[in-house]
């Protein structure tokens, strides 16, 4: 992204945004509810209005039709068919997305759904179906992985195990771009990016941004720099 600013009901949501995520790691974005996460993923795949700027994904311009099989996008609300079963749906998005249908059964390992493969959608938790709509992300292996908050709502244990599934993808040569608004999860990051007011303030690795603000943890660490810049 090269000078990205974004304006939405009269007022700049993101204001002069820059950076480039490096390539198989897995890049935090952090900063609290309303800073423009959102607007940012939203402006990186290609489906946000009124953007200016440059926005450039894998080679081309950001939502090229070419990038849809290389990207993976996964939002806040599961976005799947609730009155179809698991397997259904990604039986479904498999077609849609032109992916193997191997590809099903492979998914629901990844996200240890298989136990929950011939429920109804409606059925499941909230973290199930979240754990759905990123099956569906990964059907088509993709390159690029933008998930926007995750593990929001999810007991301890899932948070963990989808962490390591992310961190078993950046691995296997996914470069996955990851928001919250939780700080404790920011250790599990290679790489943040801190978002306040729509102004990126800072981009580094969490050891760095420790060493820098002299902070004990990251949550501290932006407080220093949020107050720092106010």
């Amino acid at each position: 992204m090269r000078g990205l600013v974004v304006e939405r009901g009269g007022r700049q949501v993101l204001r002069g945004v820059d950076f480039s995520l490096t390539p198989n790691l897995i890049t935090g974005l952090l900063g609290p509810s309303g800073c423009g996460k959102t607007t940012l993923m939203r402006a990186l795949v290609g489906v946000q209005s009124g953007v200016t700027g440059e926005v450039t994904v894998l080679g081309q311009r950001a939502g090229t039709r070419g990038l849809r099989r290389r990207v993976g996008y996964v939002i806040q609300a599961p976005a799947v068919y609730s009155d179809l079963s698991v397997t259904e749906n990604l039986r479904y998005f498999a077609a849609v997305a032109g992916a193997p249908q191997r590809r099903v059964g492979e998914v629901l390992g990844e996200v240890a759904l298989e136990r929950h493969a011939g429920q109804l959608v409606q059925q499941l938790s909230g973290g199930e179906q979240a754990r759905v709509s990123l099956a569906t992300a990964l059907l088509t292996v993709p390159e690029l992985l933008v998930l926007d908050e995750p593990t929001v709502g999810l007991d301890p244990v899932l948070r963990r195990d989808l962490w390591a599934l992310f961190r078993r993808l950046a691995d296997a040569g996914t470069t996955v771009l990851v928001s919250s608004h939780v700080m404790d999860e920011a250790v599990r990051c290679d790489r943040l990016l801190l978002l306040r007011d729509g102004r990126l303030v800072a981009d580094e690795a969490p050891s760095h941004l420790l060493r820098r603000t002299g902070a004990s943890d990251i949550e501290h660490a932006f407080l220093a720099i949020a107050e720092s810049r106010a």
